[in-house]
C-alpha cells in the first residue's frame, strides 16, 4: 500500500539489526517511512532484523541509500530535524509538521561530527539524567515520533 509517509525517519548507518527491527515495527505503527544510511552493521536480510519487527516488516515503507548524498536527493525538501545527546535544545520545544525527517545517528557514536556541525541549528536531544550516557536508538526514534503524533491528536478512538 502506496501512501504519503506522516514522518520519515533515518538511521545513520545503524550497526545492530534488532534495533532497525523495532525502528522499522515503530515506522509502521505511525505510518514513517524509514530510511537506512550505508554502510550498515548488518544485512537487510539477516535473521534478526526481520525477528526485531516481527511480521510488520511486509507493511514497513523503507529504503536503503548508499551515503548522505544519495538520501538528501532523495528525500522531501524539508530541513531534517537531527537527534544527538550533545544538543542544547529539547525535541519537546519543537512544532513537528507532517512529512518532517527525523535523523539519528547509529548505537555506538552517534551522529557524526560532520553532520552534527553542519546541522546544529536543527539539533535535538531528549533531556535524560547524567547517570545514563544515552538512551536505546530504538526508544530515541519511538519518544521522539510518537511526540509528534501527540501534537498533530492523530489518534482516534478507533485507531488507538
Amino acid at each position: 500500500m502506496k501512501y504519503e509517509p506522516r514522518l520519515h525517519v533515518v538511521l545513520h548507518q545503524p550497526e545492530i539489526p534488532h534495533n532497525t527491527g523495532a525502528v522499522g515495527r515503530t515506522c509502521v505503527a505511525v505510518g514513517a517511512k524509514l530510511w537506512l544510511v550505508r554502510p550498515l552493521g548488518f544485512r537487510i536480510d539477516d535473521y534478526y532484523l526481520r525477528r526485531a519487527g516481527l511480521d510488520y516488516w511486509e507493511h514497513l515503507e523503507w529504503e536503503a541509500v548508499d551515503d548522505w548524498t544519495d538520501l538528501v536527493a532523495k528525500l522531501p525538501r524539508r530541513q531534517p530535524c537531527f537527534f544527538s545527546k550533545t544538543a542544547e535544545r529539547s525535541y519537546t520545544t519543537v512544532r513537528f509538521q507532517h512529512g518532517d525527517v527525523f535523523v539519528f545517528g547509529n548505537e555506538s557514536s552517534g551522529l557524526p561530527p560532520s553532520l552534527i556541525e553542519a546541522n546544529r541549528p536543527r539539533l535535538l536531544r531528549i533531556p535524560i539524567r547524567s547517570e545514563a550516557r544515552s538512551l536505546n536508538l530504538s526508544n530515541s526514534v519511538a519518544i521522539t515520533v510518537f511526540e509528534a503524533m501527540r501534537q498533530w491528536g492523530e489518534w482516534s478512538s478507533s485507531e488507538g
